[in-house]
């Protein structure tokens, strides 16, 4: 695998609101295999995930002028992208064949590890990251994040109050930050 350019996050995204294409090949080359395992995670099947992850870089490309650099890093604009573009192709599967999609009580006890051999999500620490969280707040970064549920879908799971969901996910996500930050 070759390794991208090191090309520094402000000099990149000037690049990709220019809309260089070689921009866009250093993006896809530095972010592409973490957003592929994120969304492995959440819609379970490689061969779609493939397909989420070319629909994530065309809303990147699309919609890159609307980034703002004083809101957070590049890196969770895109993750964000990518999750709400997985979360929307469930929901979608789920209204157009009425399939089942694993049950929230199935998804809290399956092997976070199983997505695939060839996926590495942990070549920038994001496995190892959630792991350091307490177990409560965790559960709710799973759930929500990489099973992609909805705050109220998992407050009627656990059988706890949504703002409880709320405050529980607005901790873990300031521990996440916190913790990449370090």
């Amino acid at each position: 695998m070759k390794k991208p350019p090191t090309i520094p996050e402000d000099e990149l995204v000037e690049a990709l609101k220019a809309r260089s294409q070689k921009a866009y090949s250093v993006l896809y080359d530095r972010y592409a295999p973490t957003l592929l395992a994120i969304i492995c995670k959440v819609v379970k099947d490689n061969d779609e995930a493939e397909n989420v992850l070319q629909d994530t870089f065309v809303k990147i490309w699309r919609h890159i002028d609307s980034y703002d650099a004083s809101k957070g890093r590049l890196f969770t604009w895109i993750l964000n992208i990518a999750r709400n573009t997985a979360i929307n192709f469930l929901r979608s599967q789920r209204n157009s064949d009425h399939t089942d999609i694993q049950t929230l009580a199935d998804s809290v006890h399956t092997d976070r590890n199983a997505i695939s051999d060839a996926i590495n999500v942990n070549h920038i620490g994001v496995s190892d990251t959630v792991a350091r969280l307490e177990p409560k707040l965790r559960q709710m970064i799973d759930l929500i994040y990489f099973e992609g549920y909805t705050q109220q879908e998992v407050a009627d799971h656990l059988k706890m109050p949504l703002g409880t969901v709320k405050t529980r996910t607005r901790m873990a996500l300031q521990q996440l930050k916190d913790l990449f930050d370090r």
